[in-house]
């Protein structure tokens, strides 16, 4: 990597601590310019904590980190110079248009007047919403308010652009399309985009995948490489007495499952060759089964021993604004 190039971010032994506890306990990563990098964790694990350290919107107990090359407590004005931020909770005012709502954002980032409307209208059109320019976003849908916030959170071309929980309460369709809107910026302004989202259908878009649990990264890879770390197929077997199936299973195959979902659930390689010993050697009716082969669920469920759930309990649209403005506040 070249010296004009740095990584997008880089942490090492990041800790931060409240009174006795640490919320953050050492963490170490680098994301690669360009990268579109997940970050995963259930509630209280940390996730939110280090991310507000490289926004800089929380000091680091010990440790370091830099964003787009720059350190987040020594060049706190620089790195809010280079980073875009999209917040779970909406920010947009309501009352102005599209246009109106951008132009405040190119103000607060001191942006040269004479690139704005240049800017504005490629960030529009990107994100579908020239059209609508005109109109105020308290008649937007969900979907346009946070294509329209992405669209914002760009305007002053960070080299990082963060996203918090960045498709949360849209359907599926709406989740889709912002999905394609996050890998075009990618390829056409080579924005290295660090983003949290408790889907683990929508986490599979993400180049690579950091799982935090109590303060730690417990796992940091590909997914496909982390799926493939689970290994085993998982099993679900619907029975006429799910208690006896389970005993039956401990006792004949060495097997400890569970119920999920009202099935008997347990992981074992080759799943679908396992089956029909199951049907033959199992002395419980079995009246249904589905065989799968490893998910990001797997993978949740394996290094922190809970299943995905929102990890966000975030501020209030107003805290979010207070920031926003604190990190446009340096401006050239």
């Amino acid at each position: 990597m070249s010296r004009s190039t740095p990584p997008g971010i880089e942490v090492a032994d990041l800790v931060k601590s409240y009174d006795e506890v640490d919320a953050v306990r050492g963490v170490s990563f680098t994301v690669p310019p360009g990268e579109v990098f997940g970050f995963l964790g259930p509630n209280g694990a940390g996730k939110s904590t280090t991310i507000n350290m490289l926004c800089t919107l929380a000091k680091p107990t010990s440790g370091a980190a830099r964003v787009s090359g720059f350190d987040v407590v020594s060049q706190r004005d620089d790195v809010r110079r280079h980073i875009g931020l999209v917040f779970q909770d909406p920010t947009l005012d309501g009352y102005l248009t599209a246009e109106q709502n951008l132009r405040f954002h190119a103000e607060l980032y001191g942006i040269d007047p004479g690139v704005v409307p240049a800017r504005m209208d490629q960030m529009l059109k990107m994100v579908d919403l020239a059209d609508r320019r005109d109109k105020p976003v308290m008649t937007f849908s969900g979907g346009m308010r946070r294509r329209l916030e992405i669209a914002r959170g760009l305007m002053h071309s960070p080299r990082v652009l963060f996203l918090d929980e960045p498709t949360i309460g849209l359907d599926p369709q709406t989740r889709s399309s912002i999905w394609r809107y996050i890998r075009a910026l990618q390829e056409t302004e080579g924005t290295t985009i660090f983003m949290t989202t408790h889907y683990m259908d929508e986490a599979e878009f993400c180049d690579r995948i950091a799982i935090m649990d109590r303060g730690e990264i417990v796992v940091l890879d590909t997914p496909e490489a982390l799926k493939a770390s689970v290994g085993a197929d998982r099993v679900a077997l619907g029975t006429a007495d799910n208690d006896a199936a389970l005993a039956a299973l401990e006792d004949h195959f060495g097997i400890e499952a569970t119920v999920a979902e009202g099935a008997v659930t347990f992981h074992v390689d080759s799943g679908e060759a396992f089956v029909p010993r199951v049907f033959a050697e199992l002395d419980v009716a079995i009246t249904s089964v589905a065989v799968s082969r490893p998910t990001l669920d797997d993978v949740f469920m394996r290094y922190t021993g809970t299943t995905i759930r929102d990890a966000e309990t975030g501020g209030v649209a107003d805290q979010n604004r207070a920031m926003m403005r604190a990190l446009a506040g340096a401006r050239r």
